[in-house]
């Protein structure tokens, strides 16, 4: 006897065979997949999932090895210890095959944080052109993970991403400190470097800390369980976008450069006013205004630049540009951090008179092409400067710009999306480049940071793994007189995490630019970073890793004698030049500044308008210019602050 199967009971029937026979095969997460590096000697760890009871067998190097998955589907197998080397291929079989190839053995770093961690080789390739173009380490392989946050529980695996080496077609997409750290490492000790590169622009150190280990801060957790509403993001994105977009499109409907097409070649800009650039318009006539300024200027192009292409540098610009050459669009940028690089096709610049017009907008603040940047046309060998007098007129004004809620920021959502997945890897260590974002709370940070760090090895359960972290990059305008800095204050919690074990800190305070929180030299960044890594991860006691970091100090009279450690080879001023980046106070703390010497490798300060003091500053501003104290490794003094009645200790 036949029996007859409805259409929807047909349907429902071949979608419950596809799941179960799809629920039955072996899945691995993205991290075990082809090209992936393992970490080298200790149990590696290899899990996956597949039907709940489930046989599943590896086959490695000619050995096999078995696991069940428990109740939830999921399975774990554990090699033994591996020595550094590959390829290697592995082979997984239960109900279905899946053959991994190109395996490497060799350290694996979590490099998490923010954009300074995140920003890639892309972003500073005029920086360093020939790091890019002779990029050839297939040994060094990054998995970038995708920006993804979840309130409501840890996720099990990430959406998407590959292991790719740091090959020329590749290496663009590399984090910059990352891949010059990995490189000093591959080089000097000859094993494959790993990258996990989860780090994502604008976050604070809360949205990397799990739910459990939150709870000792309040508001961070009372502002998690608010952010576990689905229906509450919705409606905050539904207004952030409305109100975004009836600003644009109002600023669009009221641009007189827009409705007049002040982007032409041909437009009549006699009347114009005429600003330096590079500058800000809110330092001229118009003030502090946003909206929209066009901005025009000719430029003469020789003929040996004609027919070749070549590259329009425009520096940096608040907030977002339009950028026209003969009336013709030739790139655009959205937001401020980016620098301005435009490549011109061959068939671009003509021979003689040609016309730029730069549509800037400003949503709030301060618009303008920022200081100390290139503004300039290359082509080949030549270069013409940009830099000097433009015509600008005022297309639009407008209200700032409604603020926008960055829900990826929130505490934990970027734990449970994309470090969670990752905690049953084995790792070397890792890397933090983070802090900018929580520079209005600096009080806080130590503690977050303390927890952060014993909430990720516990996590991982791997003891006390080294964790490396880049100290705040100078920043801002220098200051004549001692001021209070919550970029200092930020920097010493980051001095003050050093007493937590396995700990190691890169002075950066040096290494930044005033006018970008981008600094570009990556290089010296990562760098820096491995020498920490050879001293904590790799044995060298002998390196000395880190610039001179205080330690105690006695007063006698109006003179306080300061005691360093890691001093290496003894204590310089940089560029022979008086020691300087010294103020100290007394009890009143009305900071001055202090003479400094070095004497039998200490430093003693002072001040003749202070008799007895009783606090000490080292490079404490946004940007401590002139702050000059090294060890004669070319290592800086970390900045720090402290007091006749503390005491500060480390390790």
């Amino acid at each position: 006897m036949r029996t007859a199967f409805s259409p929807k009971l047909l349907l429902l029937y071949l979608l419950l065979s596809i799941s179960t026979a799809a629920y039955s095969q072996i899945k691995l997460p993205r991290l075990i997949s082809n090209g992936m590096v393992l970490q080298r000697e200790t149990g590696t760890r290899l899990w996956g999932w597949a039907k709940p009871g489930e046989a599943v067998r590896l086959t490695f190097k000619q050995k096999e090895y078995r696991a069940t998955t428990g109740p939830d589907g999921k399975w774990t197998i554990q090699l033994p210890p591996q020595q550094a080397g590959g390829p290697y291929e592995m082979t997984f079989t239960a109900s279905n095959n899946i053959t991994l190839k190109n395996i490497l053995f060799g350290d694996v770093w979590i490099c998490g944080g923010q954009s300074n961690m995140e920003l890639p080789m892309e972003r500073v390739q005029d920086t360093y052109p020939e790091a890019i173009a002779k990029a050839n380490y297939p040994n060094i392989r990054q998995f970038e993970i995708p920006d993804r946050y979840d309130f409501k529980q840890t996720k099990h695996d990430v959406e998407a991403g590959e292991w790719l080496p740091a090959t020329t077609q590749n290496i663009r997409q590399f984090s910059a400190v990352a891949f010059f750290f990995a490189e000093e490492i591959h080089n000097r000790y000859n094993v494959p470097v790993g990258l996990i590169n989860s780090a994502l622009g604008g976050s604070p150190a809360e949205a990397w800390i799990s739910e459990v280990a939150l709870k000792k801060f309040p508001s961070p957790y009372r502002e998690l369980q608010k952010f576990k509403d689905d229906a509450l993001i919705a409606r905050i994105e539904a207004d952030d976008q409305k109100a975004s977009q009836a600003w644009y499109a109002r600023l669009n409907e009221t641009d007189e450069g827009r409705k007049n097409n002040w982007a032409a070649a041909d437009v009549d800009d006699s009347d114009w006013a005429q600003m330096a650039i590079p500058g800000y318009w809110a330092d001229g006539p118009l003030g502090q205004v946003n909206g929209v300024v066009w901005f025009r200027r000719e430029i003469d192009v020789p003929k040996s630049m004609v027919g070749k292409e070549a590259k329009l540098m425009l520096g940096r610009i608040v907030d977002a540009d339009e950028v026209y050459l003969n009336g013709e669009l030739v790139g655009t940028t959205s937001y401020q951090y980016p620098p301005r690089r435009y490549l011109l096709p061959a068939n671009k610049l003509k021979e003689g008179k040609n016309t730029l017009a730069v549509r800037v907008i400003n949503n709030a603040g301060r618009g303008g092409f920022i200081p100390d940047k290139p503004y300039d046309i290359t082509g080949g060998e030549q270069a013409l400067d940009l830099k000097g007098y433009w015509k600008y007129k005022l297309g639009a004004t407008m209200e700032a710009a409604p603020g926008q809620t960055f829900i990826r920021w929130k505490p934990t959502g970027l734990y449970n999306a994309m470090i969670a997945p990752l905690t049953d890897l084995p790792i070397k260590g890792v890397l933090w480049y983070q802090g900018e974002s929580n520079t209005r709370n600096p009080s806080e940070y130590a503690s977050l940071m303390e927890t952060l760090i014993a909430d990720w090895r516990g996590q991982w359960g791997q003891g006390n793994f080294p964790f490396i972290y880049v100290q705040l990059a100078n920043l801002n305008e220098p200051n004549k007189t001692p001021v209070e800095s919550n970029w200092a204050a930020l920097r010493q919690a980051q001095l003050e995490n050093l007493a937590l074990p396995n700990t190691g800190m890169a002075v950066a305070m040096d290494l930044g630019e005033w006018n970008d929180i981008h600094p570009l030299n990556k290089r010296d960044v990562g760098l820096r970073l491995a020498l920490q890594a050879r001293k904590l991860a790799y044995g060298d006691k002998a390196v000395v890793a880190s610039g001179p970091l205080f330690e105690s100090m006695q007063a006698q009279g109006n003179k306080l004698t300061l005691v360093f450690s890691d001093t290496g080879k003894g204590l310089v001023a940089k560029g022979n030049k008086p020691l300087s980046g010294f103020a100290i106070a007394g009890a009143d703390g009305k900071f001055v500044w202090a003479k400094a010497e070095i004497k039998k490798n200490k430093v003693v300060v002072w001040s003749e308008a202070i008799a007895k003091p009783v606090t000490v500053r080292y490079a404490w501003a946004d940007n401590p210019e002139g702050a000059n104290l090294y060890n004669k490794e070319g290592l800086p003094a970390s900045p720090f602050e402290a007091r006749l009645d503390t005491s500060t200790s480390r390790k």
